[in-house]
């Protein structure tokens, strides 16, 4: 495990509002973790990254963004859009193509959830790893 300092290392992504953005942010998120020594992070937090990115992108409103930060014993991934609406759990049947993206970020992440933004509506949509056991 690699060891983390007290100063968190942070990168902020602006994400243009078009689906076809999310794979470079994608790769740049998994860029930045094997450059921090989170190998062994890397494929759920991308996957992760992905899904909230798809979100905020197809659901949300611009501006918005995705950041990391890795420090005291914790990485945590953010996507922030400026929508007022609220992520929701839909309810599928077994051959549904799309809406399973919260399902997957619950599954993958040690927690996860969304806080409103305080000054204009939006929200930051999160997702959270434990560095140590």
């Amino acid at each position: 495990m690699p060891d983390v300092p007290d100063d968190p290392r942070i990168a902020c992504w602006g994400v243009p509002h078009d689906p076809s953005a999310i794979a470079k942010i994608r790769t740049l998120v998994d860029e930045t973790l094997n450059a921090w020594g989170f190998r062994h992070l890397a494929d759920d937090v991308v996957l992760v990254a992905g899904e909230l990115l798809a979100n905020a992108v197809v659901h949300g409103d611009a501006p918005a963004a995705l950041s990391l930060r890795a420090g005291a014993g914790e990485l945590l991934l953010q996507v922030t859009d400026h929508s007022p609406g609220q992520p929701r759990h839909l309810r599928l049947d077994t051959d549904a193509l799309h809406g399973r993206g919260l399902t997957i970020v619950e599954a993958l992440a040690h927690d996860s959830g969304v806080t409103p933004l305080r000054d204009h509506p939006g929200k930051t949509v999160w997702a959270r790893w434990w560095l140590c056991s």
